[in-house]
């Protein structure tokens, strides 16, 4: 009996993340579009939408009004009680959000960097923030979990960032080092990893089971790798660091002597070269490079975009996906010419392999990250509704 009690037990609890999840990912549902797309039976539904209510996780409203005969089925959509704090430090900003079930960010604050902070003035600015700023918003929620994309290696058993080379952070216990300013459990991961996971859940890559993601911000070029519908993390978790693979660049194009990808597919180059500053944001540094006319302005996107075309070519090369997604500065490059850039990797990819491969820019445009911050936040809560009574 205490087995089959238990049995039980474990069935409603995936039944309850099983609901839970598709009103996280789809939005706002009917118990009809739920019973449909979980395979469970009506009455089921109506159990788990009422616990999941009870829980505060869940608010079921009117019904949808429909053409169909018969009574409409009551509208459940994902409460606003439980949140997740979004956070990304950068190297010109720590910017940390809140963050409701649904991917809604409900305010996100920017906090701008001179350079590189150690992981204790980032840890005591981003106490500050929850502290200051935030603090209203976060009033009478739930706060479920803290998620930290940063741009570097994070060993994915205990959060540990190995290696963040443009924030100078290596083997920092930064989970523990934020959790125990914020009293709440933190999670912690490669900044890109987060992105190409955002943009395949809530994106350009939504339904989409195979795809590539760069990701091109201050600290350089991350990446992530969704293959089969799974994020692939590695071994220890470092997978899609294609910023620190060698560029192809001839002696022309080269801008360093020995430099890695990010060092030739590169920010600063393309914001010096505008005469724009550091802190410019992805909207204006996008715009400066599609209006701008200027030959030494599109000389230097024709480089970057050659280099660019190799590397993204032997991704194609070796990994066959249907859809490459670039974000940050990596997308303005696709904007600025996407034609060019197109014809960059079809000039280093095999024919078999690019045919069928689109490029297109993150459709969740600067939100990314924050928003694949929060999944790995509410990854718990997600997992596992009945823990969070």
């Amino acid at each position: 009996m205490e087995r089959g009690a238990s049995t039980l037990d474990g069935v409603r609890r995936r039944n309850l993340a099983a609901v839970l999840g598709h009103l996280h990912r789809n939005g706002p549902s009917s118990r009809a579009a739920i019973t449909a797309a979980t395979g469970l039976n009506r009455s089921t539904v109506a159990a788990l939408v009422a616990e999941l209510e009870t829980l505060g996780l869940v608010v079921e409203g009117d019904p949808l009004a429909t053409s169909r005969v018969g009574r409409p089925s009551p509208l459940v959509t994902a409460g606003e009680e439980p949140v997740a704090l979004a956070i990304n430090p950068e190297l010109d900003a720590i910017t940390v959000a809140v963050v409701e079930l649904g991917a809604r960010i409900v305010v996100a604050e920017r906090h701008e960097v001179d350079g590189a902070v150690s992981p204790d003035e980032a840890a005591d600015i981003i106490a500050g923030i929850v502290r200051g700023p935030l603090a209203a918003e976060l009033a009478g929620r739930r706060l479920v979990g803290v998620g930290v994309a940063v741009p570097g290696l994070v060993r994915a058993a205990d959060h540990v960032v190995r290696w963040a080379p443009h924030l100078q952070w290596r083997d920092v216990p930064f989970g523990l080092l934020l959790g125990e300013r914020l009293a709440a459990p933190c999670a912690v991961a490669n900044d890109a990893t987060l992105g190409a996971m955002a943009e395949h859940l809530f994106g350009a890559g939504r339904g989409i089971d195979d795809l590539v993601y760069l990701n091109g911000g201050a600290s350089g070029i991350g990446g992530g790798v969704v293959a089969g519908g799974v994020v692939i993390g590695g071994r220890e978790g470092y997978a899609g660091e294609f910023g620190q693979n060698r560029p192809g660049a001839t002696g022309g194009d080269r801008r360093t002597d020995d430099g890695v990808l990010e060092d030739e597919v590169n920010r600063a180059r393309l914001l010096a070269v505008l005469g724009l500053p550091p802190t410019t944001d992805e909207a204006t540094l996008g715009a400066a490079l599609l209006g701008s006319r200027d030959p030494a302005v599109r000389r230097e996107i024709a480089r970057q975009q050659r280099i660019l075309g190799v590397a993204l070519a032997n991704a194609v090369n070796v990994l066959n996906p249907e859809l490459v997604v670039l974000g940050g500065f990596l997308a303005s490059l696709l904007a600025a010419d996407e034609a060019g850039l197109g014809a960059a990797v079809a000039g280093s990819a095999l024919e078999a392999s690019w045919s069928g491969t689109r490029l297109a820019p993150a459709a969740l445009g600067e939100a990314r990250l924050l928003i694949g911050a929060a999944e790995i936040a509410f990854a718990p809560l997600l997992a596992d509704p009945a823990a969070f009574a």
